[in-house]
């Protein structure tokens, strides 16, 4: 690895770790610190190797959950390799990842040392998307929609391939001959933990496991000339989907008033707050399992807010060599080189 590149992954893991706050502020207000004491859950890798769950301790420190569990004799009611089988247990196997997390040695890898990788590196399925479901994003899209529309009665849902998920700190793939309008969208990702159908919107956080950070990067132009005006293509093209940098459980934040930021090459591009969305996260988990089952593991995006970069005049879009930052501030931070 390059001196270059690997200070670069290394400032990013730092920042997500709240070893450092960017200074910034905007319309969401003065950037808080980042939520004291919460179960930070990750999948990563060191040297090359397989990839296996591990917990991050206060002190920045990586537990490598499989070795930490062997070594205190403690039987896990998960398989260490895979989050989904953690998210899958319920409970117990949160109860057992955080009890590592306190007691477990504080003498791993810095995090800033270790690879991270997006906490589910491979769905099995789709991940879930909301569309429009922050009224100023709604408001600044009309200049970019084929036609007109009403404000959605409903969640406007659609979906993004298998392979667009990508890691916190990898590079996103940029092919000019396929589009050269790839754009931004910060979102608070919903990790499914319950499996269910018909849930009522009552009951739905009884089905969240947990959030994370997710940029629903998008190709513009596939998006809105190709493809009879189908989201899809231009939603899923492989790696545009970075996700992480670690799952935090629903127990550990109010993820209805969180802070969400996007930075390109350090410009703020979107500022805003969970407590502008249109569709709440129990909405959109009940007329999304309305006869469709949701499984552990499933990934939801909930929608962005306004400042992309389709949406501005002029319109303004990612080029190759930019770095694309895309923080919740109270759960974590992305960054992402286009094409590096």
């Amino acid at each position: 690895m390059d001196e270059k590149r690997r200070q670069f992954l290394t400032l990013g893991a730092a920042v997500a770790a709240g070893a450092l706050m960017p200074a910034a502020a905007g319309a969401a207000g003065p950037i808080p610190n980042a939520a004291a004491g919460a179960l930070r859950l990750i999948t990563y890798s060191t040297g090359g190797g397989a990839a296996r769950i591990g917990v991050v301790k206060a002190s920045g420190r990586v537990v490598d959950v499989g070795a930490a569990a062997k070594a205190r004799g403690m039987t896990l009611s998960f398989d260490p390799s895979n989050m989904v089988s953690l998210i899958a247990a319920g409970d117990f196997a949160l109860a057992q990842a955080r009890q590592l997390m306190l007691e477990g040695p504080d003498s791993g890898p810095m995090v800033s040392d270790v690879r991270l990788l997006a906490p589910i590196p491979e769905p099995t399925r789709n991940v879930y998307a909301v569309g429009w479901n922050y009224l100023e994003h709604f408001k600044e899209g009309e200049a970019m929609r084929l036609k007109t529309a009403e404000l959605p009665e409903h969640p406007v849902f659609f979906s993004k391939a298998v392979g667009t998920i990508n890691g916190p700190y990898d590079p996103i793939p940029y092919d000019p001959a396929v589009s050269t309008s790839i754009d931004w969208e910060c979102e608070l990702a919903v990790i499914i933990g319950k499996k269910g159908r018909n849930i009522a919107e009552a009951d739905a956080m009884k089905h969240v496991f947990g959030f994370c950070v997710i940029n629903d990067t998008t190709a513009r132009d596939v998006q809105q000339k190709k493809h009879g005006g189908q989201w899809f293509k231009g939603k899923s093209l492989d790696g545009h989907g970075p996700l992480g940098p670690w799952i935090v459980p629903a127990s550990d934040i109010d993820h209805t008033r969180v802070h969400l930021i996007t930075r390109v090459n350090g410009v703020v591009k979107q500022d805003a707050s969970t407590e502008q969305m249109y569709f709440k996260v129990p909405r959109i988990i009940a007329e999304l399992s309305a006869g469709l089952t949701l499984e552990p593991g499933d990934i939801i995006a909930t929608g962005t807010p306004p400042g992309v970069g389709g949406a501005r005049k002029p319109p303004e879009f990612l080029k190759l060599g930019d770095v694309m930052e895309t923080e919740i501030v109270e759960i974590g931070l992305l960054r992402n080189v286009i094409g590096g």
